[in-house]
């Protein structure tokens, strides 16, 4: 069984996408996969609920415990490979990872960013759109390396910029588009494995 472990720092949408896309779509059965753990950096983090509804493993690894980033992801790498994952999926996870810790999952280290990378990487990326004058906006699934919002590109949603928006208003529409293409690119990815 090739397991997926979710990594979160809040209410978890795009996991809850992926856990809903895993049990319809019957990925234990049809891809071999099943998500098995979701970890959160936040013990507050509503997604954490959800995922144990589910019946999933959760567990809770507080950054501001550890004295340095180096001592969390060690901490947090050694928590996500108890679960001996095949993939390791970033969905809302707001910590900047360490390049050992990007290093001991490269080649299955997912994110999901919400703009049409490499445009906007970063934080803000809706306001950054609308004030540069965007026709469109999005967002990218991509594989995680070192160098933050630039892997290799997995999969883009496409939404149009309206001229009344605000940045909540085409955050709103981008996340729908998230739920879409995440759990597609992570179904994608693990036909490859």
């Amino acid at each position: 069984m090739k397991n997926i472990v979710i990594l979160i720092s809040g209410g978890g949408s795009n996991m809850a996408a992926i856990v809903r896309a895993a049990q319809q779509q019957e990925w234990a059965r049809r891809l071999d996969a099943r998500v098995a753990a979701v970890i959160s950096n936040k013990a507050d983090a509503q997604g954490l609920v959800f995922a144990s509804e589910q019946g999933i493993a959760t567990a809770v690894l507080n950054h501001k415990e550890f004295a340095s980033r180096e001592a969390f992801d060690t901490a947090l790498a050694e928590t996500i490979d108890r679960h001996e994952p095949a993939l390791v999926v970033l969905a809302g996870f707001m910590r900047i990872l360490t390049p050992g810790f990007v290093q001991h999952y490269a080649g299955r280290l997912l994110n999901i960013h919400p703009s049409l990378l490499p445009a906007f990487p970063g934080l803000h990326t809706h306001q950054r759109a609308i004030d540069a004058g965007c026709k469109f906006a999005g967002a990218t699934v991509h594989e995680v390396t070192a160098e933050l919002d630039v892997g290799p590109i997995l999969d883009q949603a496409v939404v149009p910029v309206l001229p009344q928006d605000t940045a909540e208003a085409l955050a709103a529409r981008v996340l729908a588009q998230e739920h879409v293409i995440y759990p597609q690119a992570v179904a994608s990815f693990l036909r490859k494995l």
